[in-house]
């Protein structure tokens, strides 16, 4: 898969993980499917950068006595996945198209 493409895909999917519940780092790693070969390092400033851009916030909570940050989806984190999920139906005709080849 196209690197660029890789990193849209990763930001909805991280966006996506925290759809009806909040999470952390490790946990939205394994959430993610597997085929985007999303990793804790990728994870960290992907997360930093949907913050910043308020698609999502970050609080902590203690857990075995640490400091674990949380990360909750936001009404503008909402409506970045409602767009991408609304894009769709374009990318599937542009994808028809390329599959099929122009027929004459």
């Amino acid at each position: 898969m196209d690197a660029q493409m890789k990193r849209g895909f990763l930001e909805i999917c991280v966006l996506a993980s925290l759809r009806g519940r909040d999470s952390y780092g490790y946990q939205i790693v394994k959430d993610v499917p597997d085929i985007l070969g999303l990793t804790e390092s990728t994870l960290y400033p992907l997360l930093k950068r949907l913050e910043k851009a308020e698609c999502l916030t970050a609080y902590s909570v203690e857990h075995n006595g640490r400091l674990r940050k949380y990360y909750r989806l936001t009404p503008t984190g909402e409506e970045r996945i409602a767009e991408f999920l609304s894009e769709q139906a374009d990318i599937m005709s542009i994808y028809n198209f390329v599959k099929r080849g122009a027929q004459r």
